[in-house]
């Protein structure tokens, strides 16, 4: 009987989670997309602080690459450059989102996958950066990154084995 209790509490604890609705899951889905496509917008526009107001103001970026974490106003501050020049003409930038994972509710939200950012700068040739990326997301008056996680770098085999 003993050996029961864990599988037990197990079950009923499931059974108290919240559950999302079909409708309230892609209705999470699409305002999720569309907070996606707004980070795509802003980089591709340099809009800085439409990019910025996609934070909370409290989130942390992880760097795999540099071994470190640091707010994302650390981070959003060594950006702003690119950011300005893409603004100005100078540079051309876009990023796209594939995901590999997608777990939700109506108020929190970890999407995983690969993102792939191109750089151009004018009259130059373009620098593509895929890398592989977990973000953590609340909804605040609309979804907010509080922690984006940018991995090791991924390959051209790997992005395209995503669908979209």
């Amino acid at each position: 009987m003993i050996k029961k209790i864990p599988v037990l509490l197990g079950v009923v604890t499931l059974a108290l989670l919240p559950v999302c609705s079909p409708v309230q899951a892609q209705a999470t889905t699409e305002a999720l997309d569309a907070f996606w496509a707004e980070v795509s917008r802003t980089v591709g526009e340099g809009d800085f602080e439409g990019y910025a107001a996609t934070y909370h103001e409290d989130a942390v970026l992880v760097n795999l690459a540099s071994g470190t974490s640091y707010p994302i106003a650390d981070a959003l501050a060594g950006w702003k450059s690119g950011f300005d020049d893409t603004k100005a003409g100078r540079m051309k930038a876009s990023v796209t989102f594939r995901f590999t994972q997608r777990l939700h509710d109506e108020t929190t939200a970890h999407d995983t996958g690969i993102f792939e950012y191109t750089a151009t700068p004018a009259g130059g040739e373009p620098t593509v950066y895929r890398v592989h990326f977990e973000a953590l997301l609340v909804y605040r008056d609309g979804w907010k990154m509080v922690m984006e996680y940018q991995k090791e770098q991924a390959s051209v085999a790997e992005w395209e084995a995503i669908e979209q």
